[in-house]
């Protein structure tokens, strides 16, 4: 046996008996008992939520959705994810695995092949389709590109009987989760079902048909979403129809359904992302999946892993300042308040432990900036683009040399490189040069300096190399200045940066005979996530975890 292996084997074993000294700052080696492990652990994922917007509108959250972690469990003031390039995939790569991109390989939703130029999507895989649905070339199947393995892989190989199930609005917010043994399941936009992939299995089993027969989506039809609060209560966000909304502008209430249409149709189904609906409907389908897998009705502990998509297209749409992303919030809230009402009667209140976090926060559109003072703009990055293969011709010779962005890189032709004969190191040096002198980017590295650490000193350098994978990113890795995007067009919010308002995301935890109440404010990231589940589970954490044991308030003794 290798002491790679025997090293990893003690760990687990060490862990079921020792997990509460560790989990809980202060704890003595004579600490009593830990009690038994959780026969369920809940991790909800809300896609595009940032911290400030939980804090923001907490008198107005009901005594249960969120209040359930911020009175009466653990809950983190300064808690970050360390990686640049802050999107939906990554932050759902890093949530169970403990990994940043420059280890678990997902460097964004999508990158190009490095010697093809080819795109490729983040849980992208040719060789498996969506089961009863159309798949697409690029859609979401598998966990292929996943490098790494998850606390729920460790799981299942630990207790083969355990069951990790994921469910999320989008591909990839339930595939990555769910790590290569784990089973994930997917909304369908064009029908408003919940499927899975032949990855996991080649049919479905009978609650999914259930659910899917049901059409729980239609009974979303011609509804109306509507503001739970008077219109007084949204002072602190700003109204509806801004200009940045675009010309369809954006209002409630808002009607789902088309006037015309005679009946549900795959735009009234995908249109209803875009708002609480979708996220209901996954919190439907995690209670069917509950029930139809008996999550933690034995001694097997499992794994749910809920993503909630709709405030991701709310932000972009409106942006987190908005009327309607600060009613989303509450609606959000008020949907947790029933799931986990739910949940004590399906597993126990004392039986599971709940995790809520988010996959990245979300930029202010840039008109609020601008309003604020704040320098702001926006990247026409085909133009830069062609800007620096103007330079790069002008040194090197004719060509396009720079293919394309891949992740948050730029990615050089090597093709046309080797042709030329030329050193990829010195056309990287001069796309580098060129592309700090755009406006809008605060900082560029090349593939020699990424892997190097030469510049390890620079400001954002531990960020932006935590967001590169040498096997899958481009030749120069780079991060816009605070405030400035990428997009030529004048409306929308996004994500993607290193600053504070894309990687200040909850982490909250509750589960009473685990974790104690209180707020705690020294900084943890959301790698430490896996290490803290790995430890209440009582197996070892991911070989690749880079996170550490979060340091929970301690419950009160019974």
């Amino acid at each position: 046996m290798s002491i790679s292996k025997l090293h990893r084997r003690l760990l687990t074993a060490l862990c079921g008996s020792l997990f509460l000294t560790i989990l809980h700052s202060g704890t003595s080696a004579a600490a009593p008992a830990a009690p038994s492990k959780p026969k369920l652990i809940v991790l909800i994922a809300i896609d595009g939520l940032p911290q400030r917007q939980v804090l923001q509108y907490r008198d107005q959250l009901a005594p249960d959705g969120f209040n359930r972690f911020l009175e009466r469990g653990s809950w983190f003031s300064d808690a970050r994810y360390g990686h640049s390039f802050t999107v939906t995939g990554p932050g759902h790569a890093t949530m169970l695995t403990g990994a940043y991109p420059h280890r678990s390989g997902i460097i964004g939703n999508e990158w190009r092949d490095l010697k093809t130029g080819e795109r490729e999507y983040c849980t992208g895989d040719t060789s498996a389709t969506y089961i009863g649905h159309r798949t697409n070339p690029l859609d979401g199947t598998s966990p292929k590109n996943l490098k790494v393995e998850t606390v729920g892989d460790v799981l299942r190989r630990a207790s083969p009987l355990s069951k990790v199930i994921t469910v999320s609005g989008k591909d990839r917010g339930a595939i990555l989760p769910a790590g290569k043994t784990g089973t994930a399941y997917m909304y369908m936009s064009s029908t408003g079902q919940f499927a899975s992939s032949t990855y996991y299995m080649p049919e479905h089993p009978a609650w999914v048909h259930a659910f899917n027969a049901r059409r729980p989506a239609d009974r979303y039809f011609k509804q109306e979403w509507k503001a739970l609060l008077p219109e007084a209560a949204y002072s602190r966000s700003l109204p509806d129809n801004q200009p940045w909304f675009g010309p369809a502008g954006g209002a409630l209430p808002s009607r789902f359904g088309m006037p015309d249409d005679d009946a549900p149709g795959p735009n009234f189904y995908g249109s209803l992302l875009r708002g609480p609906f979708a996220d209901a409907l996954s919190l439907d389908f995690a209670r069917a999946a509950l029930a139809g897998e008996q999550l933690g009705q034995d001694v097997a502990p499992d794994i749910l892993s809920i993503s909630l998509s709709g405030h991701d297209y709310v932000n972009h749409a409106y942006s987190a300042e908005s009327r309607l992303s600060h009613d989303h919030v509450l609606q959000l809230d008020r949907l947790l308040e029933r799931f986990f009402h739910d949940l004590d009667t399906a597993v126990g209140k004392n039986q599971y432990v709940a995790v809520l976090t988010a996959d990245h926060g979300f930029m202010p559109a840039v008109q609020v900036s601008a309003q604020q003072g704040l320098p702001t703009g926006r990247i026409d990055g085909a133009q830069t683009l062609a800007n620096i293969n103007k330079g790069l011709e002008r040194a090197f010779g004719p060509g396009k040399w720079v293919m394309s962005y891949s992740g948050s890189s730029l990615l050089l032709d090597h093709r046309l490189l080797a042709q030329k004969g030329l050193d990829a190191n010195s056309v990287a040096d001069a796309a580098r040069a060129l592309l700090l002198v755009e406006p809008g980017f605060a900082a560029a590295y090349t593939r020699t300096e990424m892997r190097s650490g030469v510049r390890a000193a620079d400001p954002l350098f531990s960020a932006l190399e935590k967001s590169w994978h040498p096997d899958v990113s481009g030749d120069v890795q780079y991060a816009l200045k605070p405030h400035w995007l990428f997009g030529a067009r004048a409306t929308g919010a996004v994500h993607g940066s290193p600053y504070d308002y894309d990687n200040h995301v909850p982490i909250f935890l509750y589960g009473p005979a685990w974790i104690g109440k209180g707020r705690v404010d020294r900084r943890v990231e959301v790698v430490d996530i896996a290490p803290t589940l790995a430890a209440l589970l009582g197996v070892a954490a991911p070989v690749t975890a880079e996170g550490q044991v979060l340091p929970l308030v301690k419950p009160r003794r019974r």
